[in-house]
């Protein structure tokens, strides 16, 4: 869906420690060119399998989000999915409230 919601067997996953950029609320082209770029890289990263699902958040132990969707950590080939889309610039570290990626 983005580069921090995904839609695995059909459930909607909630990326729980990352905050990427928009695509469908973005406030600058700034964020839609980023929250693209991460939409992308993370579809790249679900293929490269196989998928790890640790449900809940890792901080908060919360297993779902005010919309209804799962809080989970997702590992592919034993890495955090999260915490690669960190390193390479196209998301941050979840701190409690979205920031701008806008400048």
């Amino acid at each position: 869906m983005d580069g921090d919601t995904v839609i695995i067997d059909r459930h909607h996953i909630r990326i729980a420690n990352i905050d990427a950029p928009e695509i469908h609320q973005y406030k600058c082209e700034t964020e839609l060119r980023l929250g693209l770029l991460a939409k992308r890289r993370m579809a790249e990263l679900l293929e490269e399998g196989p998928i790890v699902v640790h449900q809940g958040d890792p901080t908060s132990g919360r297993r779902i989000d005010r919309y209804g969707r799962m809080l989970a950590t997702i590992e592919i080939g034993g890495e955090d999915v999260g915490e690669i889309l960190i390193a390479e610039g196209l998301a941050r570290r979840w701190t409690g409230r979205r920031r701008t990626w806008c400048h």
